[in-house]
């Protein structure tokens, strides 16, 4: 049987896409790994400011979005200890909240 590109796809088509892909997938990796710690850096940061707004009101901040963030803190209970740690608190900034 000929490879007729009208009459759906042969083996030999198959192997050259699966080929294809699997070159993209290690081209891609390639480029993005140098990224990698930037891009982690970027997305922890931008974690941390989002806990810093949804906490912002218990440590005496005002916060813009507190209405729509206070459903969000049993959520994030479990990060707490975690964040206040990683911005340089020992212990919990709140008082009514001990965490470690």
């Amino acid at each position: 049987m000929h490879d007729d590109p009208m009459h759906g796809s042969s083996p030999r088509r198959d192997k050259l896409r699966a080929w294809l892909n699997q070159a993209r997938f290690f081209s891609e990796e390639v480029y993005n790994s140098r990224y990698r710690g930037a891009i982690a850096r970027a997305r922890r940061d931008e974690d941390d400011l989002f806990m810093l707004l949804v906490f912002s009101e218990m440590m005496g901040l005002q916060n813009p979005a507190s209405y729509y963030t206070l459903e969000l803190q049993p959520l994030l209970l479990e990060r707490f200890h975690d964040w206040h740690t990683r911005m340089g608190m020992e212990r919990s900034p709140l008082d009514h909240f001990r965490c470690c």
